[in-house]
Parts: C-alpha cells; sequence; structure tokens
C-alpha cells in the first residue's frame, strides 16, 4: 500500500457539507495501527459512524486537530503493541484536557484483548469496543456522552460479518473484499485466533454481490482478504471453493484486477496456482508466509508445512506464470532457534528469491504459548536479523532490475510519492504489485487516479521502480481510461 492507500478515512475537502461547516454528531478521524484486515475494519468503522450521522474530518481539521472523535484501531500481533497503544492514548490525553468534549475510542485486536484494562488506565478513553462490536460504537458514544464513564463492548462470538456494515472506502479504485474473518490454526507465536476467533466463511454469492457493488462504485480493483484466504470453503467441506471464487471475479464485467492475502502454505494446491493463472484479473501476486527455514522451528511454531512443500508450491507458481511476484514474511529468533536453524532459513531465502519479505524479530506475545519457551538472546536475535535482510536486500535489488528496459501497465493510485511534485510523475502499481513512479512525457496526456498507463522501466530503485520513457526513442507512454 502507498501512505495515500493506508490513510486515515477523512472527507474529500470538496464535499459540501463540510464547506458547510457541517459537524453533523461530530467530526472524526480512525487512526489504525496493523495489517490489511485492520485498515478494511477502519473502512466498516467509519461507514458505521457516517451512517450515524458523524463527519468524517477533512484533511485541514485532521492537521488541525479540529475533531470530535478520535477512534484508534489496534494491532495485537507484536509485544510492544500495548506499548503503541497505551502510548498513543497518552498523548491523546492532552487534545482531552484542551478539548474536553473530545471523544476518544478505542477498537481492535488490543481492544478485544485488554478491553477493561483500557478503560481503568486511560478512562478518558469515551468507548473500548472489540473486532466484532464495530456495529455498536455510535451506541456507546452516545452512553458515553449520557454517563461521563468509558463504555465497553467486546464480545467473542461473531454474530455479524464486518462486512455486513456499511462501509466508507479509503481509495475509490481499489477495494477491500473480506471473505472470512478468523483463524483455525495454532501457531504458538501468533494471538489472532485469541482476537478474531475461530475461522467465519462468507457465503460466496454475498462476496461476489460485495465485489460488483464495488465495481458499481467505481472500484477496477479488489483484494480478497483472510486470516488463511485459501482455506476459504474448507469448513463446508469444498476444497475447490477458493479457486472457484478466484475464477467467479473473472467473470466480472469491469473488474480489472484481483489480488488476495494472505494464503496459508498447507492450504495451497494446484487448482488455486490454475485459477491464478487462467483468469486474466488475477494478478500474478502472491505473499506466502515462509516464518522459517528450519524444519524443527516450523514444527515448534506449529506451522503444518515444511521447506519442501513450500518450495514445492513456489516452483508451480513459477512455472505456471514466470513473472509472480512472491513475497513472505520470516521470523528471526524465536525460541530455540539455533544458528544451524538460521542457516536453513538463509539457504530458503537464496533459493526462493523473494521479491521482498517483511522479516520481524522474533517478539513473545502474553497469551501464547512460545512467550512462556526459553527465549534467545535480543544481541543473537539482532545479529541474525540483520544478516537475513542485507540477504534480503540483495535479492530484492537484483529481481528490481529485471524490469529495466520493461514495459509494465501501472494503474494510477495518484501522485503522492515524496518526491512526484518536483519531478511531475504519477504513482501506481504495475500488475504485480510494485510500486512504480511514472513520468509524463512533455505533450502526453497527464493520467488521472484509476487510469492505466503502460510505460518502459527506466531504473530500478531498491524498492520501486522509476518510469521515465521517452517515446523518441522508441519507449512506451500510453493511457488507458
Amino acid at each position: 500500500m502507498t501512505e495515500a492507500e493506508r490513510a486515515s478515512k477523512t472527507t474529500d475537502s470538496a464535499d459540501p457539507g463540510a464547506l458547510a461547516g457541517d459537524r453533523g454528531k461530530g467530526v472524526f478521524t480512525v487512526h489504525t495501527l496493523g495489517c490489511q484486515m485492520n485498515v478494511h475494519d477502519s473502512e466498516r468503522i467509519a461507514g458505521v459512524l457516517e451512517e450515524a450521522g458523524y463527519r468524517a474530518a477533512t484533511d485541514e481539521q485532521a492537521a488541525d486537530c479540529d475533531v470530535d472523535l478520535i477512534v484508534l484501531n489496534t494491532c495485537a500481533v507484536r509485544e510492544n503493541a500495548a506499548e503503541r497503544m497505551y502510548g498513543t492514548l497518552g498523548l491523546w490525553a492532552e487534545r482531552k484536557r484542551q478539548r474536553p468534549n473530545l471523544q476518544i475510542a478505542v477498537g481492535g485486536c488490543m481492544a478485544q484483548l485488554d478491553r477493561e484494562r483500557i478503560a481503568k488506565k486511560a478512562p478518558w478513553t469515551a468507548a473500548v469496543f472489540g473486532t466484532k462490536n464495530i456495529g455498536s460504537l455510535p451506541k456507546l458514544l452516545e452512553q458515553n456522552r449520557v454517563t461521563g464513564v468509558p463504555q465497553t463492548e467486546v464480545t467473542d462470538q461473531l454474530t455479524v460479518f464486518p462486512s455486513q456494515l456499511p462501509a466508507a472506502r479509503a481509495s475509490k479504485i481499489s477495494s477491500w473484499v473480506s471473505i472470512s474473518v478468523g483463524c483455525n490454526n495454532t501457531c504458538t507465536f501468533c494471538i489472532v485466533p485469541t482476537t478474531r476467533g475461530r475461522e467465519r466463511d462468507r457465503r460466496p454469492g454475498d462476496i461476489l454481490a460485495e465485489v460488483r457493488r464495488c465495481v458499481e462504485e467505481g472500484a477496477k480493483e479488489v483484494t480478497l482478504l483472510g486470516q488463511n484466504v485459501n482455506s476459504f470453503g474448507y469448513a463446508m467441506g469444498d476444497r475447490y471453493a477458493f479457486s472457484k471464487l478466484l475464477r467467479a471475479c473473472g467473470e466480472i464485467d469491469g473488474l480489472e484486477r484481483v489480488r488476495f492475502t494472505s494464503p496459508h502454505p498447507a492450504a495451497f494446491t494446484d487448482d488455486v496456482i490454475a485459477a491464478m493463472a487462467e483468469t486474466p484479473n488475477v494478478m500474478h501476486q502472491l505473499h506466502m508466509p515462509l516464518q522459517s527455514g528450519s524444519d524443527r522451528i516450523l514444527r515448534a511454531m506449529h506451522r503444518s508445512y515444511r521447506t519442501a512443500k513450500f518450495m514445492d508450491i513456489l516452483g508451480k507458481v513459477r512455472a505456471a506464470m514466470p513473472d509472480a511476484q512472491i513475497s513472505t514474511d520470516i521470523i528471526v529468533g524465536f525460541p530455540g532457534e539455533t544458528e544451524e536453524d538460521f542457516e536453513d532459513t538463509l539457504r530458503v531465502v537464496k533459493e526462493a528469491r523473494f521479491s521482498s519479505a517483511f522479516t520481524f524479530e522474533y517478539s513473545p506475545r502474553p497469551g501464547t504459548p512460545a512467550a512462556s519457551m526459553e527465549q534467545i538472546p535480543k544481541a543473537v536475535v539482532q545479529e541474525r536479523f540483520d544478516r537475513l535482510v542485507k540477504l534480503q536486500e540483495r535479492i530484492t535489488e537484483e529481481e528490481m532490475r529485471r524490469f529495466e528496459g520493461c514495459d509494465v501497465e501501472v494503474m494510477i493510485t495518484g501522485t503522492q510519492g515524496k518526491k512526484d511534485a518536483a519531478t511531475k510523475r504519477v504513482t501506481g502499481r504495475e500488475r504485480t504489485g510494485v510500486l512504480v513512479h511514472i513520468g509524463v512525457p512533455e505533450g502526453f496526456p497527464e493520467p488521472q487516479v484509476g487510469d492505466f498507463v503502460t510505460a518502459t522501466v527506466t531504473h530500478a530503485a531498491r524498492h520501486n521502480l522509476i518510469a521515465d520513457p521517452d517515446p523518441k526513442a522508441g519507449q512506451t507512454y500510453a493511457v488507458r481510461r
């Protein structure tokens, strides 16, 4: 995601209500921590608030802290999640002192875990709501205004899919669509089953109906979301349900691109690979967490696959889609990891040649089995982490250079690149997900957000591509709307 794609929900500054100074029940902003699922939940939070009569803050209002409600949507994956949450709430306490009528609400995974503690430790909060209680937020805020004390509602049972709630989409052209919630795995390092609950699948018809609505509202790209997105349908007894869903998305008129995240290696089957390769609008982009290259550590993690299976999947994907960009997650310093185990991880990374890797130093999460295991000294973990990052950075640079001189099709998501204003470039992602900054040749049409540009890559940076094509030299620049 670009920073623009991840930005908190705010109102278009051209919104008539905003220009007229209409604050409704209150002007709000949503601050999001965490993964794509959290970002999508924030869209639902904003949608619920807008339906209840609140107004999303304009960029100017958000910058000036001219808001009546701040919602913190939290993550609980890493140990410092609580520190980040309470640190942020501490900073916002000063805003509350300056604006006594300001309401602060906390939702998401940390709210699901710390529920009562948040209200006690940060009594200036107005509401604490769990991952399954997004729809209750307006009611909690109203009760807080009446009582003056923090309101808490956190349930463990899913009664309403978040996707049944209204959504205020952060992007007009790219939409998140959740196909399942929760997780049935028992990874010893992960808190998600506690915060999100057991896996529950949506009905395929409901998913496709939402995708069609997104397209009708202007979306050209959807990303299917699930904690283990490719195990969709297993609870219904249909192990081919996910590949069927991908193929069905391929039949939706106007849907240009389909992505999904994150699949689990144990459930990654040949029919999914075939659906990706054979469905034109399913992008050849795959983010599949490895976590460790040591089979011994994978067993300790309760990961239900081994490195041979993982590499076999990568081989099949690349045979079917030679242009596929494959990224991964890797944890360094899991309890009990030896130097030999870590060397196995380095070996797999060299063989896999991931386009990128999200690398993490193991962080013990209270409430997980791994947190009670014997931990590895911080200095050892740091040294291993640095070696892994250095290796992956080299591979990423080498893989990015393969794009130089090639034509790529880019969907324009905005002009928010850090140097775009000075360079007169526009920004978007090519089909396999790589970020591209495109220079518009003099005299050629400037693309708008949502347009598709085919351009020749002239330079590969470490984590993005630059396309400054010269049509006079035979390089490509073409805009498709």
